[in-house]
């Protein structure tokens, strides 16, 4: 299934021999049924699109979370090069996958290499270690369930490595959704977390160290949650967020940007502080919405 593109695809063939009027009601009904065949193929694509377009259109308005259209157990790693379409099937881990705990080293149900594409996606429990991206990937419209020990790590080594997350949703992470161990930019947008730990870490405590950049933009963050984004500001990580809703915390219990001193001993970081600042966690208060 590696590099495979799942994209549904569409067909009517209709033949007919007649008088005028016969044909042209022939050509009539053939429109009609290659219509309704290609709606119906496209269906998933189509509801996929829409969903994150109203999400990315709207700016505060996010999209239910979407029904499976089949399921698909994942005994072994599936490894994406160029642009794999899942059709919203969910996709869980068995045998070897079939782990859901917090334990490191895990192993992903999906593997990107580098400038791959994964789309229309949902993984269902459990995930394993979800989704690993080796170099710059793009995740459109990717939904976690039930997070396993992290819904995707980024690898890149290069510092102009770009990882994009463009809508779908996370939930039921006990740790982190994303975490950033590579060098490069990740950029999260039209995206909805809920039940979390941390949203975003650039790794504190890797044995080789980065400069990361992480890009928030219209995301809706629902409680309960800890940390939006955590960055080391020793290494030099920035964190840009714009259209934050925050729903549910009206005790203002979720940190926004939290920023630690990061080290590669494996050590546990330091808490530095949290807020704007404008260097590191760079936004303004009218960034970040409550309701």
């Amino acid at each position: 299934m590696s590099g495979a593109s799942a994209t549904p695809s569409a067909g009517a063939t209709a033949s007919a021999s007649a008088s005028p009027s016969a044909t042209a009601t022939a050509t009539a009904s053939a429109t009609a049924s290659a219509s309704a065949t290609a709606s119906a193929s496209a269906t998933t694509t189509a509801t996929a699109t829409a969903t994150a377009s109203a999400s990315a259109s709207s700016g505060t308005t996010f999209a239910s979370w979407p029904t499976a259209t089949g399921e698909q157990a994942v005994t072994e790693t599936i490894e994406v090069s160029g642009t794999y379409d899942g059709s919203l099937k969910r996709f869980y881990g068995s045998g070897d996958l079939g782990g859901d705990g917090q334990d490191e080293g895990q192993d992903p149900i999906f593997k990107l290499a580098d400038g791959a594409t994964l789309k229309n996606v949902i993984l269902g429990s459990p995930a394993a270690d979800g989704v690993h991206c080796s170099g710059s990937c793009t995740l459109q419209n990717v939904w976690w369930e039930d997070v396993g020990e992290d819904a995707a790590t980024f690898k890149g080594k290069s510092s102009s490595a770009t990882y994009v997350i463009d809508g779908g949703g996370a939930q039921k992470a006990d740790d982190k959704v994303f975490q950033h161990n590579g060098a490069g930019t990740l950029t999260i947008k039209n995206f909805q977390v809920s039940d979390f730990g941390k949203l975003y870490r650039s790794c504190g405590n890797c044995s080789t160290q980065y400069t990361r950049h992480v890009v928030v933009s219209n995301v809706q963050v629902t409680s309960p949650g800890k940390v939006v984004v955590g960055i080391n500001s020793n290494y030099g990580d920035t964190a840009t967020l714009s259209d934050v809703t925050i729903v549910g915390d009206s005790s203002k219990k979720i940190t926004v940007c939290e920023r630690f001193e990061g080290n590669s001993s494996g050590d546990e970081p330091t808490e530095l502080g949290s807020g704007p600042d404008g260097t590191y966690c760079v936004y303004d208060s009218s960034d970040v919405t409550y309701q």
